[in-house]
């Protein structure tokens, strides 16, 4: 029964994940198709670009309810199947389904099914996993992400150092403040781990423009080689 509740977690997740808010909003309000506009990401920045704020703000909405809902169905399901056993048993609890849940959420979000399997880079979808699990962590992240972008004025930046710390910093809550034990606290990092190599290698460009120095700061209109990039994309 493990194993099924593992799966449908899985696919569950996935699926939501793969439903781009985006894509959709446009789609319903304009017509239109965002990726045909802008940056062509069928993200949050491009959708405040090129569609205003209404538009922009039913996207974050609906990014941000997808990985709620995943988690939440998931591990409601989860306790239906496993009984007795949840939270008892394998390791598993309601933060190793809300993880796994998130990890293919993001997955859905990044390669989405619907859409050619090109999606986002899933951090608001990480976001709101990362609240919804382990609100202490996400009060620890989240300032970290924020400050790295008022010093920096990269997001990208602040996305890939808050997505490096993130590991380090579940361990520690888990390990030091939850107290689950050290081996619930490193099954924990280890699929958070998973979530964070994710995200980086979703910034690899980025990575490459911070090398060059041709990476956007967070508010400029400057365009890369001419063309808009997604430097400064929250996706």
């Amino acid at each position: 029964m493990l194993i099924v509740t593992l799966l449908i977690t899985a696919v569950i997740s996935y699926l939501l994940g793969s439903c781009n808010s985006a894509i959709i909003t446009v789609k319903l309000l304009k017509h239109e198709d965002i990726r045909e506009h802008g940056s062509k990401n069928a993200g949050l920045t491009n959708t405040l670009r090129c569609y205003g704020k209404i538009p922009a703000l039913i996207t974050l909405i609906g990014d941000l309810a997808k990985g709620v809902i995943a988690a939440f169905v998931s591990i409601y399901i989860a306790k239906l199947l496993l009984g007795a056993d949840f939270e008892s048993a394998y390791f598993i609890d309601r933060r190793t389904i809300g993880y796994i849940s998130g990890l293919f959420s993001i997955l859905g979000h990044i390669f989405p099914l619907y859409y050619g399997f090109k999606g986002g880079k899933g951090v608001l979808v990480s976001c709101s996993i990362l609240l919804v699990i382990d609100p202490i962590t996400f009060c620890i992240v989240i300032p970290f992400f924020a400050i790295v972008v008022a010093i920096s004025k990269y997001v990208s930046l602040g996305s890939i150092l808050a997505a490096a710390v993130y590991p380090i910093i579940t361990f520690f809550v888990h390990y030091f403040i939850y107290d689950v034990g050290a081996p619930r606290a490193l099954l924990h990092t280890g699929l958070v781990l998973c979530t964070s190599l994710l995200l980086i290698y979703m910034h690899r460009s980025n990575i490459q423009r911070l090398k060059n120095g041709t990476e956007n700061k967070f508010g400029s209109k400057k365009k890369a080689d001419g063309v808009m990039n997604d430097s400064d994309e929250v996706k």
